[in-house]
């Protein structure tokens, strides 16, 4: 199964022209953990995973890749 999670965070968090680090202070995460969930390294905690869904007003479900349609 493709890893689909990093390219979508990093693509969402463009669209928004965030750097990695604004996103991390807005979302209170620290920026080298922020890092590792884009970099599909770390996975995020389903919290966490709720969080970005809801700043970016997309499903988990997209941000999962189970669907293409935010």
């Amino acid at each position: 199964m493709k890893l689909i999670l990093g390219e979508r965070l990093k693509e969402l968090r463009e669209e928004a022209c965030l750097t990695q680090k604004q996103l991390a202070e807005k979302l209170g995460l620290n920026s080298v953990t922020y890092l590792h969930y884009e970099k599909e390294q770390r996975e995020p905690p389903l919290t966490v995973l709720v969080a970005f869904a809801q700043f970016y007003g997309v499903s988990v479900d997209y941000l999962l890749g189970l669907n293409d349609h935010g």
